[in-house]
């Protein structure tokens, strides 16, 4: 079978195309035969590329490290978990390391290769929804070439008393690519809360290309919450989320991103019917030359939907910071309610951060509004807590604590909002250490 060429392929674009090639008895072949054409005609996005035109993977992207055509062997001990874990080691999902014995009944979790083995058609058609994501060439490039993943199916009506944990793990060592794809589908009426890590256990230079779509029913109430460990300065990671949301449902999603190389979170959200909710918050803590980027676009496609962005960047040395998202409003979508903010504290001359929201709005009814800012820790403020007595770092780590809690706060989960502040709580040591 012959490979759908790229108009003027890199070298980096010929090693994906020798990956894609190796991928054609992987299971799903028209899915990834479909996905390959569309980011055959794209190839790796750059500058020219709109959604793209802060963080150009082209140029970062010179040399593809190969992915891995079997489970690594490799035991790793893992630190126990309050969450029901679902390993992915490597770009493969791993059993052995799973707690799937744990699995409250109405749950039930397989591997991607396992269910793409049994053509399942309601799981093809879940994991590549239509028009959702469809423009991206990182996502169809995802598609073409998953490994592995996670499927979990969790019951109608089914509330999930302890959390889901999706963790994507790498080895580390040398560079390596990884690329999986899981889906998470909740059943009308269902009550979940799933957590998605991703670390490396020894410094990495990884290239990861990560999925995760939620296929969300009716009457749900859904927490996301993620968590992007640092890895090496020269590694290279997408995270995308694809999110199909049904009518009368509540979708919330987290992100704490804390830098190391380039990191992009992409998401891409559609109301399929009425009256739903979803807020995407997040925070990303960044220093030296990392580079984080954070990419929305929600599509208001039905009526009477409320929709909530609130991101906070924090940036130190000279690191980079992106946000972009654009909430689209179609004919017919009235009463939408939409806001969304980002703000952005630049803690050193080095630092930059590039903001640009946006609204599309086709529709006469609607209450839409977004606001970008970007600034510095007010003087006044820091002249408040020192004429108090605190010592300026001190002063300092207050406010950006301040500063970002506004989005952690809006996490649901206590043991996850805890988490995340002790995150932030050892960020800011390690920065007054190193200063």
């Amino acid at each position: 079978m012959s490979v759908q060429a790229i108009e003027t392929q890199t070298p980096a674009e010929a090693a994906l195309a020798r990956s894609f090639a190796a991928m054609q008895d992987k299971g799903a072949a028209e899915l990834r035969r479909a996905a390959w054409a569309a980011f055959s005609r794209k190839g790796l996005p750059n500058r020219r590329v709109e959604a793209w035109h802060y963080t150009d993977l082209r140029a970062a992207l010179r040399v593809v490290a190969p992915l891995g055509d079997a489970p690594t062997q490799a035991s790793p001990v893992l630190e126990k978990s309050r969450a029901v874990r679902l390993v992915v080691l490597d770009g493969f999902f791993r059993p052995d390391l799973s707690d799937l014995a744990a699995l409250p009944d109405g749950v039930a979790a397989q591997s991607l290769r396992e269910t793409l083995a049994g053509a399942d058609a309601d799981v093809l058609a879940a994991l590549a929804p239509s028009g959702l994501g469809g423009d991206d060439a990182v996502v169809a490039l995802n598609a073409a070439l998953m490994q592995d993943g996670v499927v979990v199916r969790i019951a109608p009506g089914l509330h999930v008393a302890r959390p889901l944990e999706l963790a994507i793990l790498t080895s580390g060592g040398p560079a390596h690519g990884a690329c999986t794809r899981s889906l998470i589908v909740a059943g009308d009426g269902s009550k979940a809360c799933v957590i998605e890590r991703s670390k490396a256990l020894a410094p990495s230079g990884a290239q990861e290309n990560h999925a995760l779509v939620f296929a969300v029913g009716s009457n749900c109430e859904i927490e996301h919450v993620a968590r992007i460990a640092p890895q090496g300065d020269d590694a290279i990671r997408v995270y995308s989320l694809l999110l199909a949301l049904a009518g009368n449902s509540d979708f919330k999603s987290f992100g704490l991103i804390e830098g190391g190389g380039l990191v992009r979170r992409q998401i891409f959200a559609r109301f399929e019917s009425e009256d739903s909710r979803v807020a995407f918050d997040g925070v990303s803590l960044l220093r030296a030359r990392h580079h984080a980027d954070i990419t929305l676009f929600i599509d208001h496609a039905s009526a009477r939907c409320v929709s909530r962005e609130r991101f906070r960047t924090i940036l130190d040395g000279e690191a980079t910071g992106v946000f972009q998202g654009k909430v689209v409003v179609r004919p017919g979508a009235q009463k939408t309610d939409g806001a969304m903010q980002s703000k952005a504290l630049l803690l050193s001359e080095g630092a930059a951060m590039n903001s640009k929201p946006e609204l599309e709005i086709f529709a006469d009814d609607v209450v839409c509004g977004h606001g970008a800012t970007c600034g510095r820790l007010d003087a006044d403020q820091l002249f408040y807590l020192e004429a108090r007595g605190l010592p300026r770092r001190e002063a300092e780590g207050l406010l950006i604590e301040g500063f970002a809690n506004e989005a952690i706060d809006n996490v649901s989960d206590e043991a996850a909002r805890e988490e995340f502040s002790a995150a932030l709580r050892a960020w800011l040591a390690a920065r007054e250490n190193n200063q």
